[in-house]
């Protein structure tokens, strides 16, 4: 499904249009279940916990952009894409791009400071998030 302001993206090069395969759907969407599941262990650091649910946010993300035919290697704009493929708005998203930011200095510099508040935000938001998904593949 072609979305216009996505092939506005693909035109500047921040996406690549490519068929969608139902199999990788599948699959990314199992990880980023799997991968909210690992979030909610009490047992495993705050920092690995976050890092989970910001990767299942991500994969879940991704699930929504490669449904309607796009890819992108940018973490930003998988995020701020879910305002047209899943009509999300702004407020939405950009809590997954202040993860990306805090997992960013993590991966980069080695800094992760996160409260438990903020991962179950993250948790909270990317249930909705999959959920989001669920409703828009199997119509």
């Amino acid at each position: 499904m072609s979305l216009p302001a996505l092939d506005n993206l693909v035109k500047i090069g921040q996406l690549k249009a490519e068929p969608r395969n139902d199999a990788e759907v599948r699959r990314m969407l199992m990880m980023a279940r799997g991968l909210l599941v690992d979030a909610a262990v009490a047992t495993i650091s705050a920092s690995t916990r976050f890092i989970c649910a910001y990767s299942a946010g991500h994969a879940a993300a991704l699930v929504a952009l490669r449904w309607h035919g796009y890819r992108s290697e940018n973490r930003y704009t998988v995020f701020q894409s879910l305002t047209h493929t899943l009509n999300w708005p702004g407020e939405r998203w950009r809590v997954l791009d202040a993860a990306h930011r805090k997992r960013n200095l993590a991966e980069y510099e080695g800094f992760l400071e996160v409260e438990e508040s903020t991962i179950a935000e993250l948790c909270a938001l990317v249930t909705e998030l999959i959920a989001d998904v669920d409703k828009l593949i199997k119509p």
